[in-house]
């Protein structure tokens, strides 16, 4: 007070409005910390995304730039990635695919960044649920938590219908759980029935998840030997066919009706997974092409009215899940990934996949064009999961 007085009243205001500016700076940052720490459990927190939040950052609206610092990991430093995916291993010749970062229109999405992840998931669980689209992204989040922590203790266990990988020294387990349709399949008198008004057995294994990301679509739309059932059961009558947007709707509905009954959103956080696109017809990205397919596409799309749109059949399969989700009580997070993911064209294994006999991979008539590489792909779908998890 002294000191105060002997000052010009001037210089005194501007010192305690000073004063005032860093005990308020104080307050902010320390309830920031407390936040951070105990956050987890809110479903509503939204801390900055660098330039941006998730209320004024588009997260699935932007661009992919060239970036020398991708990929996160190698493949061949991984020990998640199975034949299917590891597209280097099998002769693919570029990597400039390796090498696009998923920029929003109007903010920067933080770097992934594997030990924050495992101590802020400490003692948690993560299961991601759906079709292989699902075991893609599943081994990608694997790859990248552990090239951030490679001398973690580990364990891993490929079963069905789980497969799970364990961070020992953290407590964390991230599963996948194999269901393409969400709800049940039975055998019946020799018969595998899809049961669109049943999901009880596969939901048993979701009880006590603290993280649940589901997805569904291909499946539905397979015929012939891809089709993955020979009857299908809804209101208690067994039909030998449906129509594939109408039986998704119904299993979705079905699915939407569980989440609602069971799911604690103020301990489990929970997600939906948009469409992942094919890129079988090459005229969605190349006006006037009429044949090919993904087979030696090296660059993303740009400037296309793929960059705009949902092209194809994915867009019936994304309005009836975005109709579902908006009309449950108890909604997932949607995770937006099929506009950014269709411009991808240069991101399948094509030929380049374990699962092709030697025949096949020197082939282009029997690509891949619905998987992805990885490194590749998915790891931009985790840096946007972790983005929405912690941010």
């Amino acid at each position: 007070m002294v000191l105060l007085s002997s000052l010009s009243s001037s210089t005194t205001l501007c010192l305690l409005l000073l004063l005032q500016f860093y005990v308020a700076l104080s307050v902010i940052l320390l309830r920031n910390h407390h936040n951070n720490n105990h956050n987890y459990n809110n479903p509503n927190h939204r801390n900055p995304i660098l330039q941006g939040n998730q209320t004024s950052c588009s997260l699935f609206i932007g661009s992919w730039l060239y970036d020398e610092t991708y990929p996160f990991y190698q493949s061949a430093s991984c020990p998640a990635v199975d034949s299917q995916f590891n597209c280097q291993l099998y002769g693919r010749p570029d990597t400039e695919y390796l090498k696009y970062r998923w920029k929003p229109a109007n903010c920067e999405l933080p770097r992934f960044n594997g030990l924050e992840f495992l101590l802020k998931m400490k003692g948690k669980t993560v299961m991601f649920v759906g079709d292989s689209l699902g075991r893609d992204q599943w081994e990608s989040l694997i790859c990248m938590i552990s090239a951030d922590v490679p001398k973690a203790q580990t364990q891993m266990s490929r079963l069905y219908p789980i497969s799970t990988f364990k961070f020992l020294d953290y407590g964390v387990a991230i599963s996948y759980y194999k269901a393409p349709y969400l709800v049940d399949i039975d055998t019946v008198q020799g018969k595998r029935v899809l049961k669109l008004d049943d999901i009880r057995g596969n939901a048993n294994a979701w009880h006590g998840v603290d993280v649940l990301s589901f997805n569904t679509g291909h499946w539905w739309t397979h015929k012939g030997p891809l089709q993955g059932w020979d009857n299908v059961e809804a209101g208690g009558t067994m039909y030998e066919d449906m129509d594939p947007l109408m039986a998704m709707e119904k299993g979705l509905r079905t699915w939407a009706r569980w989440v609602d009954a069971n799911i604690d959103r103020s301990r489990i956080r929970l997600f939906f997974q948009g469409i992942s696109p094919t890129h079988y017809n090459p005229s969605e990205w190349n006006v006037g092409a009429s044949t090919g397919s993904c087979y030696g596409e090296t660059i993303p799309v740009t400037t296309t009215p793929m960059s705009s749109t949902y092209p194809g059949p994915d867009l019936d399969q994304s309005n009836v899940i975005q109709k579902v989700i908006r009309e449950m009580d108890n909604p997932p997070f949607f995770l937006d990934i099929t506009l950014l993911s269709t411009m991808r064209k240069d991101a399948h294994p094509s030929i380049y996949s374990g699962d092709l006999n030697s025949q096949q991979r020197i082939n282009p008539n029997k690509p891949d064009c619905s998987h992805w590489c990885l490194p590749g792909l998915p790891d931009t779908w985790n840096q946007l999961f972790y983005t929405v998890l912690f941010y």
